[in-house]
């Protein structure tokens, strides 16, 4: 196997996972393919394919970083305000009863779950609670 095929597995393999590759899951790629000393894609090799892969992202929106979990793609932070206008975060609706409890604990905090039952006159609702934990 050359190195531009070895780049072009690596740079598959980094695309498609979910989480950040560590050298051994990229090391394992190569398992039984090429030749180093015990018939495996040696560490160095790899890291020099990597290498070369971070060079040819470079002038791209896209980028190969190397973290403390391993190696991943990811975009890079100068295109952050064109990625987030693709989903624009939409203030939260909040119900009457949500509003309610939020002025009872603006108003008299600190302030337990039993204090604003006791304040409103009914049970709060612990969907409710939940969302104004959030």
């Amino acid at each position: 196997m050359n190195t531009a095929e070895a780049k072009l597995i690596l740079e598959t393999a980094l695309l498609c996972a979910s989480e950040p590759l560590s050298l051994n899951d990229l090391k394992a790629l190569f398992a039984e393919d090429v030749s180093d000393v015990d018939g495996v894609l040696g560490t160095s090799a790899i890291r020099e394919a990597l290498d070369a892969l971070h060079a040819d992202w470079t002038d791209r929106g896209i980028e190969l970083v190397e973290l403390s979990s391993g190696w991943r793609f990811q975009s890079k932070p100068s295109m952050k305000k064109y990625l987030d206008r693709l989903n624009p975060e939409r203030p939260p609706r909040y119900s009457r009863a949500t509003l309610e409890i939020l002025a009872i604990i603006a108003y008299h905090q600190p302030v337990t779950r039993g204090d604003i039952e006791e304040i409103r006159g009914v049970t709060v609702n612990s969907q409710t609670i939940r969302m104004l934990e959030e």
